[in-house]
């Protein structure tokens, strides 16, 4: 039996009082399969860099914001596809 693939955005997780929120570079393309805990991209605050990692294992099918880009929480980065 098949297992269904299922496609989860990844979202900008809640940093802390952070108004501007800056995605400085992705480690990954689309198309590239992650491992949970892979380092995806950088988010930088007024305060700090933060490394966004994987939620799960699977495929980046789609990044959605580009590097460079101003993000607010819970705003969709990426999607991400699971089996």
């Amino acid at each position: 039996m098949l297992q269904e693939k299922k496609h989860i955005p990844l979202l900008v997780p809640d940093i802390g009082d952070a108004e501007k929120i800056e995605l400085v570079q992705w480690n990954i393309q689309e198309g590239e399969l992650v491992e949970e805990g892979s380092e995806l991209c950088e988010l930088v605050t007024s305060k700090a860099t933060f490394p966004l990692e994987s939620p799960f294992k699977g495929r980046i099918i789609k990044i959605l914001k580009g590097a460079g880009s101003t993000v607010k929480v819970g705003e969709e980065l990426a999607i991400i596809e699971v089996s």
